[in-house]
Order: C-alpha cells, then structure tokens, then sequence
C-alpha cells in the first residue's frame, strides 16, 4: 500500500512540476526534436528569395507574437489543470474543456490570417508551405505535451483496492 501511495505522489509530484515549469516553451521543444530554433527551421524550409524573405518577415514576427500568446494561454490551462487534478469537479472540468477548445479555435482561425497576409506575401505555394509546416510544429508540440499530462482518473486507476 505504501508503495502505491508513493507512487501516486510522485507521479502527481512530477506532473505538477512539469506543468509549473510550463512546459518549457514551444520554442524550446522544438529545438530539442528538431535540433535548431523555431525561426532558422522556419527559414531553411520555406528556402525563399531574400525579397520574398523580407517580405515574409513581417508575416512571421506578427505571427508568432500571437501565437505565443495563444501558447501562453494554453499553458495557462495547463497550469490550471495540472493545480486542479486531483479536485477537478465537473464545473472545473466544464470551464477547462471549453477554455481548451476556444483556444484550439483560436489557432485555427490564427492559421487561416496567416495564411491570407502569407498568401500575399510570398503567393499561395509559400504561404501553403509555411502553414503546413507550422501545423505540422504544432502538432508536434502538442503530442509532446499530451504525452506528459494525465487523462482525467489516470492516475485513480493505479490505485489498489483494500
């Protein structure tokens, strides 16, 4: 019994102490998968003139600024799941959810502005290139994360009954 009660605080302990670390930034795992930063992966892939690349500077930063906010929020929510866990109701549950699907709405209408401002950047092939590829980051952002938190009653399965 002992045992399986240390156990489940240290895997509370650790999910906590990831989602307060906030789980480091996207930039930062992304540069731990692939090796290089955001932008210079950014860079190589879209492989662009100079003009085009100074056309499409603009685009990115205003992106980015955005989405980092968009990240902030979800780590936010992460947070707050993480503080909640083990006390989640569902009104919690309920304002969790549907703060998590706002702001994966949030980022699909931030690619679809993107893509329309990229678009008349560095035409629809370039503008098509730099979203499928930030989708593609993202998603790879989000698998990592997804793998460090557990499924709400995760961790109540492990318990052992008396």
């Amino acid at each position: 019994m002992k045992k399986v009660i240390v156990v489940l605080v240290l895997a509370v302990a650790s999910f906590s102490s990831y989602a307060q670390s906030t789980f480091k930034e996207d930039v930062e795992i992304v540069q731990s998968v692939y090796g290089k930063s955001k932008s210079d992966l950014v860079k190589e892939y879209m492989n662009l003139s100079d003009a085009q690349a100074t056309a499409f500077t603009k685009v990115y930063e205003n992106y980015e600024a955005e989405r980092k906010a968009l990240g902030q929020k979800k780590f936010q929510l992460i947070n707050d799941y993480a503080a909640n866990y083990n006390t989640l109701t569902d009104a919690k549950a309920d304002e969790l959810a549907k703060a998590t699907l706002k702001n994966n709405m949030a980022y699909e209408k931030l690619y679809t502005k993107t893509y329309g401002k990229a678009k008349k950047a560095v035409g629809a092939i370039n503008a098509a290139k730099f979203i499928q590829l930030e989708v593609y980051l993202q998603t790879t952002i989000r698998n990592e994360i997804q793998n460090s938190i557990p499924f709400i009653g995760e961790l109540d399965k492990s318990k052992v009954k008396i």
